[in-house]
């Protein structure tokens, strides 16, 4: 069982980039899940994962600029199957709406974002994507009607009510990557900046 988590990054990242678990970049949690291989109509003849398409979709260990870097089979599907709803909702320009707390005791500080339709949108094709994968959401009431789109605070590094930001840097990120639960790793970047 794999966790993974695709988010929209607001700072620069890189495909293959590992971060320490408490050092996110600031981004917007599209939907956090655990999957195991993909249903077998995903798979070929001998059992196989297909390969994507040329051109369907960035390698999940590299991006369509960077190309491969080590093979990675459950998380290139999972792109493959992402790809086109990530595509739609690139260059969508999105607001930064009031600061909220949340967590615990509100203890978590984070600057909503404005209702936006395509980031909705987003949010739920890449949700019909996991279900379709027989992938589980932990935190289910927080999807679809329940879904708060927000960017977490980074100490001094947050988002200003008001300030605008472009959905241009979709990634599916490792939560654990090589197993290893204090870093994270982008496997796959959908970067419409370059």
């Amino acid at each position: 069982m794999r966790n993974l988590v695709a988010v929209v990054f607001v700072e620069p990242v890189s495909a293959g980039q590992v971060f320490a678990r408490d050092a996110w970049p600031l981004h917007i949690t599209l939907v956090r899940f655990d999957v195991a291989d993909p249903p077998a109509e995903a798979k070929d003849d001998d059992g196989g994962y297909r390969a994507p398409a040329s051109g369907a979709a960035p390698s999940a260990s590299g991006s369509p600029e960077t190309g491969p870097q080590e093979a990675d089979p459950l998380a290139d599907e999972v792109a493959r199957r992402m790809d086109p709803v990530v595509r739609a909702a690139l260059g969508e320009v999105l607001t930064a709406g009031e600061p909220a707390s949340f967590g615990r005791n509100g203890s978590i500080p984070v600057t909503l974002i404005e209702p936006n339709e395509r980031l909705q949108q987003l949010h739920e094709g890449l949700l019909d994507i996991v279900e379709s994968l027989h992938g589980r959401v932990a935190t289910s009431a927080y999807t679809r009607s329940g879904y708060r789109p927000h960017v977490s605070h980074q100490g001094a590094r947050l988002l200003k009510t008001g300030g605008r930001l472009v959905l241009d840097r979709v990634a599916l990120v490792d939560m654990a990557p090589g197993g290893t639960h204090s870093s994270r790793k982008v496997l796959t970047l959908w970067d419409a900046t370059l």
